[in-house]
């Protein structure tokens, strides 16, 4: 089970460090051109947060895969961390509109990985969470 932890650390790591392109890639400076000043920054500031939550649990994962999977405090982490991503799974299945993804190839790729490594952080994290 460590090593399904240290491989889900390296995979929270590099989607913490890939929120560094959102803004070029989606096209911020243009598309939240007409919000108001408060709502371009909770957008740009959420999206930081998101990021460091995300690379810190990565780091907790690499750094500390033992004591996530031995210790009592570590399977409550693991439950919530379960609860975390198993709600970011429903997100892309109810969150997110269809018309994002279906029919355009790159997109239902990039839908159908992010969809299984919700589903596999969420079993792994469940697993440890509620094992005895």
């Amino acid at each position: 089970m460590q090593i399904h932890i240290n491989i889900i650390g390296i995979f929270l790591i590099a989607l913490a460090l890939v929120h560094v392109i959102f803004p070029k890639y989606f096209n911020w400076k243009h598309e939240l051109a007409s919000l108001n000043l408060i709502n371009k920054q909770m957008m740009t500031i959420h999206t930081f947060f998101i990021a460091l939550t995300v690379f810190l649990m990565g780091l907790l994962c690499i750094t500390s895969a033992n004591e996530i999977i031995e210790t009592p405090l570590g399977k409550k982490i693991s439950l919530g961390f379960s609860f975390f991503w198993g709600i970011r799974l429903l997100i892309q299945f109810f969150g997110y509109s269809p018309k994002l993804w279906k029919g355009k190839t790159f997109e239902t790729i990039i839908h159908i990985v992010f969809s299984c490594l919700w589903i596999y952080l969420t079993l792994i994290f469940l697993k440890i969470g509620i094992a005895i």
